[in-house]
């Protein structure tokens, strides 16, 4: 297993970090169990979860997840220090987590100790903001005439991004999390909280957890590039587009139990003819090289200059194991030269 530095936190990560937000919902906490196992033998060390999980989201599955994983660390508290547990407290929008209002001082130092308590632990390595409070291009957001950025008051927004710092600091300085990161934000919202942090002596973040791969690039080259100018590890979540890339939903195909057979969230994926024809692409390259779809996606993420560490996900433990071994994969120039001409053919068909 290759390690990397998360940004300038000092810590470790496996360039793996083991996904977990179906567990509560496709997967029992057997599945989570056996799959905890397998990773950590593997040398995975890096656990992302959220108190929105699992997903899709709903009253009944809020902190399922994490509730998983505490009973599971319940039951291996000597490997506790050897890892490095995420979690995420929800955006707005959700009306059953803290009546759906925005992310602040109080709603940050209440979802750590209600994510503390359901992990059974004493402590979270990386605790990150899971969307912003303004309405910004994620979750299928991206297109020009989606966000209404002039509506967004800079100093209104920053003010609330001070005092979302000062809570982190207040649980930082008690020793509840040890750093704090961002998911699904954009450069200007990155930039804005380095600043605030350095002005007022508050916690830096130290991630950006976003969706990125081979048919959604949008944060390649230019917040990639600055997280890496800005020592900000870069996370990309869903590298197989919710399985897209792996070609199992091809020519309209949906295998029992897989999530495109759950109904998504916002538009999130979008089976389109532009969608099929990449993927199909993408398959032919992978066929060639003797690998599955999955992996040449997997590896291709892993090979990104700038990406720290890639969160995957699996329902069943042979998409596990399938997806682990991707990571000892070195894909030649040739191979990357077909998968550029693909990318910028389709370089965002769904």
């Amino acid at each position: 297993m290759d390690y990397a530095k998360l940004g300038r936190s000092g810590l470790k990560v496996s360039r793996i970090c083991l996904g977990t937000m179906t567990w509560g919902k496709q997967n029992t906490q057997s599945d989570a169990d056996e799959q905890l196992n397998y990773a950590l033998a593997q040398g995975v060390n890096f656990i992302d979860t959220a108190e929105m999980y699992a997903v899709p989201p709903s009253p009944d599955t809020y902190g399922k997840t994490e509730t998983i994983i505490g009973d599971w660390l319940s039951r291996h508290q000597e490997k506790r220090k050897e890892l490095v547990l995420a979690t995420k407290i929800a955006g707005n929008g959700l009306s059953w987590v803290r009546g759906g209002g925005d992310i602040n001082k109080e709603a940050v130092i209440t979802a750590v100790d209600q994510s503390l308590k359901r992990l059974q632990t004493d402590y979270i390595d990386l605790f990150q903001l899971h969307w912003p409070n303004r309405t910004s291009p994620h979750f299928a957001k991206q297109w020009p005439g989606m966000v209404d950025i002039k509506s967004v008051d800079k100093s209104t927004e920053r003010a609330q991004m001070h005092a979302i710092l000062e809570g982190l600091d207040t649980c930082v300085r008690a020793g509840k999390i040890r750093h704090c990161g961002l998911s699904n934000e954009t450069p200007w919202g990155l930039s804005q909280y380095l600043d605030l942090a350095k002005q007022y002596s508050l916690p830096a973040m130290v991630s950006m957890q976003n969706e990125f791969s081979l048919v959604h690039g949008k944060d390649w080259p230019y917040l990639i590039e600055q997280c890496h100018h800005e020592d900000v590890a870069y996370l990309p979540w869903s590298p197989l587009a919710g399985g897209m890339l792996s070609g199992k939903y091809l020519g309209g195909a949906r295998p029992a139990g897989s999530r495109w057979t759950i109904a998504q969230r916002n538009g999130l994926f979008r089976d389109t003819e532009q969608g099929q024809q990449a993927v199909a692409r993408y398959q032919e390259i992978a066929k060639q090289q003797g690998i599955t779809a999955a992996q040449l996606a997997l590896a291709w993420c892993n090979q990104v200059q700038g990406v720290t560490s890639t969160i995957i996900g699996a329902t069943s433990m042979a998409q596990l194991q399938e997806n682990i071994d991707a990571f000892a994969l070195t894909l030649s120039e040739e191979t990357l030269a077909q998968i550029d001409a693909v990318f910028r053919e389709y370089p965002a068909p769904y």
